[in-house]
């Protein structure tokens, strides 16, 4: 049996937290393989799961992959990416948590999320720049979702970010073998799209947005894969 993960929580958490922790990695120890294990935990922290992810082309297919064949394939997209970030979160010590952030004339992005000291921070993978990694410095889901408002956009350049989702912990599909099936994950997508979600912005902000200038645009779309 090998040694469990690493836990980077710290007081004063609640004693549940810890105990769902527990419950959540309890399912996955035989989950993947040894040696996607020593792959997921030489990442060791959220920022080198970023750094893997942000390494990887981005995929514009239409698929749902799991993580273990991200794994394999080295290629994401966002939602792919994060069910990805969650799964090696997990295997690190963190709950394989992730939410949904729901946008206006505009596809979805998907994030894994983590807390470390009582803060915020995700983990992303993006066909644009600023929608990825954020340090655990936001004391609420709500502060994390707004971090991302600015650099949210389509390609007419208008703000699109709208709602976020309540935080999802990806352990409730583990029934599923969500982390390695050969399956596309869809069952994960259709989930996120019937939970809770919050607004960002009253009707009144929504009416008064400006579209992004052409220099914080150009920015934004640095690298952006395209279909050939």
């Amino acid at each position: 049996m090998q040694p469990g993960p690493k836990v980077f929580f710290s007081p004063p958490w609640l004693m549940f937290e810890n105990v769902l922790l527990i419950y959540t990695l309890l399912g996955m120890n035989d989950a993947f393989t040894p040696a996607e294990l020593r792959t997921l935990r030489s990442l060791k922290d959220p920022h080198g799961i970023q750094c893997f992810l942000d390494a990887m082309p981005y995929h514009l297919a239409d698929t749902a992959w799991s993580p273990r064949r991200v794994l394999r394939e080295n290629i994401a997209h966002c939602f792919e990416g994060a069910m990805f970030a969650a799964a090696a979160l997990r295997v690190n010590g963190y709950l394989p948590l992730v939410f949904d952030l729901e946008a206006e004339h505009d596809t979805d992005h998907v994030v894994a999320i983590y807390r470390m000291r009582g803060h915020w921070g995700a983990v992303a993978k993006s066909n644009y720049t600023g929608c990825r990694y954020r340090e655990p410095v936001y004391r609420s889901l709500r502060e994390l979702a707004l971090s991302y408002f600015d650099v949210y956009f389509n390609l007419r350049g208008e703000r699109t970010l709208r709602t976020f989702s309540r935080p999802v912990n990806l352990a409730r599909f583990d029934r599923l073998n969500w982390m390695t099936t050969d399956k596309h994950l869809w069952f994960v997508a259709e989930y996120l799209f019937t939970i809770r979600h919050f607004p960002l912005l009253t009707a009144s902000m929504i009416k008064n947005l400006h579209r992004l200038d052409d220099r914080s645009f150009r920015a934004g779309c640095l690298d952006r894969a395209v279909k050939k």
